[in-house]
């Protein structure tokens, strides 16, 4: 479950590569958490990555 639910932000794909330059697949997750949002006038709990957390685009519920 790493999927940001207010940018889309995912899993980004790509290669790890050797010093023999042989290559595998390589998975990088996104940094989501789990948090309590206001949402309408009520609380919601969201996935939301750290980089929209950090931009407030979510305002936090206490």
């Amino acid at each position: 479950m790493a999927k940001c639910d207010v940018c889309g932000k995912g899993i980004h794909f790509g290669n790890n590569v050797s010093h023999s330059h042989r290559r595998s697949n390589a998975i990088w997750n996104s940094n989501v958490q789990s948090v309590k949002c206001k949402v309408n006038g009520g609380t919601k709990r969201l996935h939301v990555c750290t980089r929209c957390l950090r931009s407030k685009a979510v305002e936090r519920a206490v």
